[in-house]
């Protein structure tokens, strides 16, 4: 990014900068939601449970050591920039605790409402909710397993499809 963007720009820095991001595509951590009351107005129970799998760690370790390596080079290295996290730190373990302090979601959970047929699905190929009639989960909670990109382009696929199930049981 061509600018420094830190947490999401709530944060602002004042200067030249940019920004590199760093991303496990296929994490194998599993976090967990569930309700904290039976008042609909409550606040969820989120845990992303991030970086609960140690292949998620060495993933992003090495991801962030690329990221370093390449800001290193001379096309970037002339500029004279410092991150502003990991500037003095070196060892693997520093930088693994600089990664479980700064990992976040970038934007994209999925799978709270997995669809499949397994005991851990809660809807079907139709996105109707398992023993509940007349109610669909119709959004990225329903993927069994993240794309590999901005789950965007899916979202609005399963929204299209869902919308035209809907349309088909109302008798449209």
């Amino acid at each position: 990014m061509i600018g420094t963007v830190d947490d999401y720009n709530r944060k602002l820095h004042w200067g030249h900068g940019f920004s590199c991001h760093v991303c496990v595509l296929r994490p194998k951590s599993i976090g967990s939601g569930g309700l904290t009351s039976a008042d609909p107005s409550a606040t969820p129970r989120i845990d992303p449970n991030f970086l609960s799998h140690d292949d998620d760690v060495q993933t992003l370790l090495k991801g962030y050591g690329m990221a370093r390596e390449i800001v290193a080079q001379a096309p970037m290295a002339r500029f004279g920039l410092k991150d502003i996290y990991s500037q003095n730190l070196h060892s693997d373990e520093q930088l693994i605790e600089l990664l479980r302090r700064r990992t976040d979601s970038i934007y994209h959970p999925i799978g709270t409402c997995k669809m499949g047929q397994d005991e851990m699905a809660v809807v079907d190929s139709q996105l109707r909710v398992h023993g509940i009639e007349g109610l669909r989960v119709i959004d990225a909670s329903i993927m069994p397993t993240l794309v590999g990109g901005n789950t965007n382009a899916a979202s609005i696929m399963i929204a299209e499809r869902g919308a035209e199930w809907v349309a088909s049981a109302r008798g449209r």
